[in-house]
């Protein structure tokens, strides 16, 4: 845990432009293209995105997940800072449900980044 923190600690530093979760998730974009999963029949996930930041301290990983919202097209992106595996472990389970492999492989690290929905 210790790691975490101090690895998001060394990557505010490289910008401290990212001052909210909506800002912070258009840096991780601004970084690099990532590794999509788009999911056609959930009813909550329509797609994961997956990005591999590095920095001074190594990789980081992020998975930028779009929950549908009701009666929209749109959706709400909420960004978490996941393992390594993740991206791994989610693609392979994701086309038989986009939920349960949410909760399974991404929302145990709710608590990294807090931007995650409430």
């Amino acid at each position: 845990m210790k790691a975490i923190i101090l690895a998001l600690l060394i990557l505010f530093s490289i910008s401290t432009s990212a001052q909210t979760c909506d800002e912070f998730i258009e840096l991780i974009k601004s970084k690099n293209t990532g590794a999509t999963y788009t999911s056609y029949t959930s009813t909550s996930i329509s797609k994961v995105t997956f990005y591999d930041v590095k920095s001074t301290n190594g990789n980081l990983y992020f998975a930028v997940v779009c929950f549908n919202r009701k009666y929209s097209i749109s959706c709400d992106e909420y960004i978490y800072q996941v393992a390594s595996d993740t991206k791994l472990k989610y693609s392979s389970h994701y086309l038989v449900s986009a939920g349960k492999a949410y909760w399974k492989y991404i929302a145990p690290y709710k608590d990294n980044l807090n931007c995650g929905p409430s």
